[in-house]
């Protein structure tokens, strides 16, 4: 059963926005109320938060689909709809959020650390909301926006400061064990560790964490074995370990040419280039591997490698080396800013934007795209010519009818508002202009205005009678 997952797939789906409510207040002896439709409620986000007593994303593994809860729609007697409630995940520290392309969204180091995943959707307006001096009774709503939904992955990269690297059975998982508490699986044939193993140790006043990374083999940056799963781990490290065998039983390997050969690993990975390297040769308390150890160790420290000869068996040179590991990751400490822990990526707008853009199509069609304009849309009922007429002021407000006819739309021409899989699309008529005046006075109510004198009544009444006769004589000329 799998019980360590550092790469994982995450599809998250933020609440949908709450509608609001169109309604009219009524009560005894006060007819004419007025509107009193509430908001509706945000709804809920999705939330990454760092957790430090979570160190793998095996529940994710099994569970990869989340979803937060949408807010409830408004109510009359001004009654806003209550916000959805947001979902929290923790993540393991060092938690790094791609999006599906592999693009870097946030790279998470540090309990508590918060990254919104996934924002919730606005809930819309109730029609008291949008009462104005002009738009006196509102006779529609805005709807509530539906939540974002983001397919994410979500990558472990161990926080450790120093990493011990080498081949299957070179006695990395021996060595953690005897420089710290951890208890990692110990056994005599390649690959015995599946997972990264992290200990702490204690080294004077200095305290920092080790990782034992799975055993790299040859092509391991292509993916043989397990390195290209785990070479991650050591992206954080503050030094890298070379842990080489000189009791190896294979006759085709030696300590130097194991080492050109992970090297050559990490180069082709890439991006650890600037990490300090220390060589640990391992399994000295064996005549053979002490003797080999004295005949490579003068070829090691001519290429500017720090050697030191232990036995994680024997506990041998075990002190020496826990010193200078301790020396070495003060002295980065002390060199690396302290605001380099969490970077969350942030792409502000250029500052003449205009919020939408105004595309024409092969098939001749003119796109709309924006944040703006494709969220109105998303807002209007469009069952309720009020609401439709609301939406057309509001785009020609923006811009859009002006931009439109810079691009070169006539009348008649198919107009798209959004992306293909979810556009609304209409023909296109200049007389979108006057999209209040195409209602009449939209929103208003004459019974909430002050009453008019009789005789001006009775001359309305009139005209009206004269318009009704003028009609009827001109459809029905016999």
């Amino acid at each position: 059963m799998t019980t360590f997952v550092d790469r994982v797939e995450l599809h998250v789906a933020a609440g949908n926005g709450g509608h609001g409510c169109a309604s009219v207040h009524r009560e005894k002896f006060k007819p004419l109320g007025g509107p009193d439709g509430g908001n509706g409620g945000r709804g809920g986000d999705v939330i990454l938060v760092v957790d430090q007593s979570v160190t793998t994303l095996l529940e994710y593994h099994h569970s990869p689909h989340r979803k937060a809860t949408n807010g409830k729609p408004g109510e009359g007697g001004n009654r806003s709809g209550k916000d959805g409630q947001d979902l929290v995940l923790p993540v393991p520290d060092g938690t790094v959020v791609l999006d599906r392309n592999g693009e870097v969204l946030a790279d998470l180091v540090g309990h508590g650390t918060r990254y919104v995943a996934a924002q919730g959707g606005r809930g819309g307006l109730g029609n008291a909301a949008l009462a104005s001096a002009r738009r006196k009774a509102p006779g529609f709503a805005l709807l509530g926006e539906p939540g974002d939904v983001q397919d994410i992955v979500l990558e472990l990269k161990t926080v450790a400061d120093v990493a011990l690297v080498g081949y299957p059975s070179a006695g990395k998982s021996s060595l953690i064990s005897v420089l710290s508490a951890a208890k990692p699986k110990i056994a005599d044939y390649p690959f015995t560790t599946l997972v990264p193993n992290l200990g702490v140790v204690t080294a004077g006043s200095t305290v920092y964490t080790i990782a034992d990374v799975p055993g790299l083999i040859p092509g391991a940056s292509q993916g043989r074995g397990l390195g290209l799963e785990f070479l991650r781990h050591v992206e954080r490290c503050s030094v890298l370990v070379h842990v080489l065998d000189t009791a190896t039983l294979e006759s085709e390997r030696d300590p130097v040419s194991d080492l050109d050969i992970i090297e050559e690993e990490l180069r082709q990975y890439g991006g650890l280039d600037d990490r300090p390297r220390v060589v640990v040769l391992n399994k000295t308390d064996i005549p053979d591997g002490k003797d080999l150890a004295d005949m490579v160790r003068p070829d090691l420290e001519a290429r500017g490698y720090r050697v030191f000869e232990v036995s994680a068996v024997a506990h041998l040179g075990l002190k020496e080396l826990s010193f200078a590991l301790a020396e070495i990751v003060a002295k980065a400490r002390a060199a690396k800013p302290k605001e380099e822990a969490t970077r969350i990526v942030i792409r502000p707008k250029a500052v003449d934007d205009a919020g939408f853009t105004v595309t024409r199509e092969e098939d001749g069609l003119y796109r709309v795209r924006g944040e703006k304009p494709e969220r109105w849309v998303r807002q209007t009922d469009f069952n309720n010519d009020e609401a439709v007429g609301y939406l057309a002021d509001r785009l020609n407000r923006l811009g859009v009818e002006e931009e439109l006819m810079k691009a070169g739309a006539r009348a008649g021409d198919g107009v798209a508002i959004g992306s293909e899989d979810n556009a609304v699309v209409f023909d296109w008529e200049p007389t979108m202009m006057a999209g209040a005046e195409m209602l009449g006075r939209r929103g208003e109510d004459h019974r909430l205005e002050a009453p008019r004198p009789a005789a001006q009544r009775r001359k309305d009444r009139q005209a009206e009678r004269d318009e009704a006769e003028r009609e009827y004589d001109e459809f029905n000329p016999f």
